[in-house]
């Protein structure tokens, strides 16, 4: 992420706008297209500093984006609750109000001139000359659409803002004794030998009766909660959807064939070949030598060439190096004539051909299905407005989902029963084509029953869509989900096993057992690991066991799952191998990194201290209001 961080800053637009990732949270140009009716209601308190309803949002939409950038796809509302932005916002936004207040007791300020200096020296306001440009800085911030008085209040206010985050946190570098221990910690690799228990060695184990299942059901019956459902139609608007190539006359098809023939064929190539002399004269010899029965092949060797210094490669007649090659070889008959001396760029030439790759037409029949599907969609795209603007005006005129499609001809699709995941009642996906994410949301955010507008399908295309049913969630009960229990008991059985089976193992080492020895009672495979480092993401025991690892002392044991298959590993650690240095030997870029950690921990505890000397309060009603809007 630091990588694609720091290749995406080099440009003079990315600079801006990982500029604006720090900046106070301004009112942007978009500010206008959210309700106005938020705008000026607080969120969030901090002595006298407030954050309105409207900073928020804007704050809370420009993180959405950013994840998304990330993940590579819009997320939605419920995935963002998911991730938790909506509290990750505010504990920004507490953070930068405090350090505004702060910044307002202290009464920090910024003079015009140094703000003027401070914009003037960004790169990327700056001309071709190194010098601040007003039409490159209005450029910039009309590209990132902020208003001009926008950003210099905002950069005000970072700049204030700094001041005080710098005092506690500029220069600040860590002690040469942490950095010491901290290249003995990251350095440090182990060695252990390990057993490894699979389901395989718990033998059969004999299904619970039916008064188990049924007490191991109510214990986890959240699990098998039905989640909401909802059925809902589509109505797919498209050029491929509308498209229909048996409408298209055959005469049609025929002309398109007839007028294009470059479409459907492929030009004779040749494989070109040329000897080049210094003079007419040797030419004219060489020529008259191969007419005589010399091989072209044995000329070229008298030439002092080899048969790929004279090849030039495949070519059809208009793509030749020139019209005078192009013209001579395409003359020849066969592989075996000659062409005329003709001049070339470096001198006389004599052209020859080695292969011939006859032109290649397809035939009508080949081609027609393909030229009637091409027409129809051109058709189809003519007409793709008209039938929209159909469909919506009998909507408008009262026709319900299914009778404004039957008017334009389009196909409504029932989709039954899918939960917000995009999955069926039986928990298979459901195919609902590229717009799936999109649909899945719109669906779930719908009323039942009412019409909605449409999403977009591809570039240019429309998809209706409409509720019809709503399953609310639900416990399922015993006998809906009886299969499902029994496996789910099984799998946790011999996890059960396997874990009380690897707690056996680790308290007789403990005892002073040999592992090779507890291996070998129950045949268990035994192996061992070398150097393995603390964060290695190892095939057999992953991150996560890795870990377990380096949780323990000199000759430690203990166990962990496995990273792959239902196994446990027990192991003992044999040996611990510190590295030779110290921490001057730590790279820069985590001698950076160690720094930075520092300067961002001081800072943290500052938002903390100033959190309890400006008490905060947050509105989490005005926050629950604006992001509806």
């Amino acid at each position: 992420m630091l990588s694609t961080l720091r290749d995406a800053s080099k440009g003079w637009v990315a600079k801006i706008l990982l500029l604006l990732l720090v900046l106070s949270f301004a009112v942007w140009g978009i500010a206008d297209q959210l309700n106005g009716n938020i705008g000026g209601t607080t969120v969030i308190e901090a002595g006298d500093t407030k954050v309105t309803a409207l900073e928020y949002r804007l704050a809370y939409d420009r993180q959405i984006s950013i994840l998304s950038q990330r993940l590579g796809q819009r997320i939605s509302n419920e995935q963002a609750r998911m991730f938790g932005i909506d509290g990750q916002v505010v504990g920004r936004l507490v953070g930068g109000a405090v350090l505004d207040e702060q910044a307002r007791v202290m009464k920090l300020g910024l003079s015009e001139d140094r703000l003027a200096s401070l914009i003037a020296e960004d790169e990327a306001f700056q001309g071709l000359n190194g010098q601040f440009d007003r039409g490159q800085f209005r450029a910039v911030l009309r590209n990132v659409g902020m208003r001009e008085q926008d950003y210099i209040i905002s950069r005000q206010q970072a700049a204030t803002r700094q001041q005080v985050a710098e005092a506690v946190s500029d220069g600040m570098a860590a002690p040469k004794t942490f950095l010491d221990a901290l290249f003995q910690f990251q350095g440090q690799t182990r060695d252990v030998q390990y057993i490894s228990i699979d389901e395989q060695s718990l033998g059969e184990i004999e299904m619970a009766d039916e008064a188990t299942l049924k007490t191991f059901f109510e214990e986890n019956k959240a699990d098998y909660r039905a989640p909401e459902y909802r059925t809902f139609k589509l109505v797919t608007l498209t050029a491929q959807t509308l498209a229909n190539p048996e409408a298209i006359a055959m005469d049609d098809v025929r002309a398109e064939y007839e007028n294009n023939p470059e479409r459907y064929s492929s030009p004779e190539k040749r494989t070109i070949q040329q000897l080049v002399f210094d003079d007419k004269a040797a030419a004219n010899v060489a020529r008259e030598r191969i007419l005589a029965g010399e091989t072209f092949e044995e000329a070229v060797e008298a030439a002092g060439r080899t048969m790929d210094d004279v090849t030039l490669g495949s070519f059809s007649k208009a793509d030749a190096p020139s019209t005078e090659i192009g013209d001579a070889a395409f003359e020849l008959a066969s592989t075996t004539d000659i062409s005329p001396v003709i001049d070339g760029l470096f001198g006389p030439i004599l052209i020859r051909v080695s292969e011939i790759e006859e032109e290649d037409v397809q035939p009508f029949a080949a081609v027609s299905d393909e030229i009637r599907r091409e027409l129809a969609l051109v058709e189809a795209q003519d007409i793709l407005l008209n039938v929209h603007d159909g469909y919506e005006d009998s909507r408008a005129g009262g026709d319900t989902i299914d009778e404004a499609a039957a008017k334009q001809k389009l196909d409504v699709r029932t989709v039954e029963s899918v939960d917000s995941q995009g999955l069926d009642a039986s928990g298979q996906p459901v195919d609902l084509g590229e717009e799936k994410p999109e649909i899945i949301e719109a669906v779930f955010e719908a009323e039942e029953g009412l019409e909605n507008q449409p999403l977009n399908a591809g570039r240019d295309g429309f998809i209706w869509y409409e509720v019809t049913n709503i399953e609310e969630s639900r416990d399922r009960s015993f006998d809906e989900v009886q299969d499902r229990v029994k496996a789910d008991w099984l799998a946790a059985e011999k996890s059960k096993q396997l874990d009380a089976e690897a707690e056996r193992l680790v308290a007789a080492l403990n005892n002073g057992g040999d592992l090779s020895a507890l291996a070998g009672e129950k045949s268990y495979p035994i192996d061992s690991k070398f150097g393995l480092a603390r964060n290695a993401d190892d095939a057999d025991f992953g991150s996560s066991g890795v870990g377990e690892i380096f949780s323990v002392g000199p000759d430690g044991v203990a166990y962990t799952e496995a990273a792959t298959g239902n196994r446990r590993l027990v192991f003992k650690v044999q040996s611990i191998n510190t590295p030779l240095g110290s921490g001057e030997t730590l790279s820069d870029q985590d001698a950076v990194a160690v720094n930075t950690a520092v300067s961002n921990d001081l800072l943290d505890q500052l938002v903390g201290r100033l959190q309890q000397e400006f008490p905060v309060s947050i509105n989490q009603s005005a926050i629950q209001a604006a992001l509806l809007q």
